[in-house]
């Protein structure tokens, strides 16, 4: 099976506002989701999910890789309204969100391909405050990424809230790409470029990655195991980890 398009900056756009729905035709994000739950009044809620089925046989998105919709949690009572409503629409969307509760989904059909952390929802069960610097979410946060990846999904770090603070954003962006995040959720349009060029393989890495595995390719056919590269005693993992860089790159 072919590996899922990257996530790397995932937009949500709340479903009730048929006015920013439309923008999403305008932007080049990996993922856009139209929003039926949190972004949405509970007044809306009923608008919201018509606006969406509506939205997706309106809307051309050339450079949008992955259309998504957020449904309402199953303890909300509103998710299977929502889900009848979407699926109505004559393009159906690529990808399902579901939030909160998805251990209580049990059908083999569906595909899990991405584990989102809600930073909010995490900090209001626990009762932490959020930091500017995230420093109480980050057993979380690294326990998300380990539980992911564990099973072949990929990893979706927390919304930076300050939508207008660009440097806080590449600054958190690139630390959830060190921890092995490989996309972050956006509620800004701004946002966009700076977390996809985050979670973007730098020309160093792309530079680092193709030498080593080519010199990997090397060593192999002389039986060799691990070798010098660059001063460095290479093995297994380190050529995986090139190899990844390599993926993402013919992915994005």
């Amino acid at each position: 099976m072919d590996r899922p398009p990257p996530r790397r900056a995932m937009l949500y756009v709340p479903g009730s506002d048929e006015r920013k729905l439309q923008k999403i035709s305008t932007q080049e994000v990996d993922c856009a989701v139209m929003d039926c739950e949190d972004g949405v009044a509970v007044n809306r809620k009923v608008d919201a999910r018509r606006t969406v089925s509506s939205m997706l046989d309106k809307l051309s998105c050339p450079h949008v890789r992955d259309l998504a919709v957020r449904v309402n949690s199953v303890s909300s009572g509103l998710a299977e309204e929502d889900l009848k409503e979407v699926f109505k629409a004559n393009r159906l969307p690529d990808t399902i969100m579901l939030p909160k509760e998805c251990k209580k989904v049990s059908d083999k059909s569906l595909l899990f391909e991405a584990v989102l952390f809600g930073s909010d929802d995490f900090c209001a069960s626990i009762g932490a405050t959020r930091t500017a610097d995230a420093y109480e979410l980050l057993y979380a946060r690294q326990k998300v990424v380990a539980t992911a990846k564990a099973f072949g999904m990929q990893a979706i770090d927390l919304v930076y809230i300050d939508f207008k603070d660009l440097d806080g954003l590449e600054k958190q962006s690139l630390e959830g790409s060190r921890m092995g995040f490989t996309g972050k959720q956006v509620i800004h349009p701004s946002q966009i470029p700076v977390v996809q060029k985050a979670f973007s393989p730098s020309e160093e890495q792309i530079k680092w990655a193709t030498e080593l595995v080519e010199a990997f390719k090397e060593h192999q056919e002389t039986g060799k195991g691990a070798f010098d590269f660059k001063g460095e005693m290479i093995d297994m993992p380190s050529v995986l980890q090139a190899q990844n860089i390599l993926k993402l790159l013919e992915k994005t």
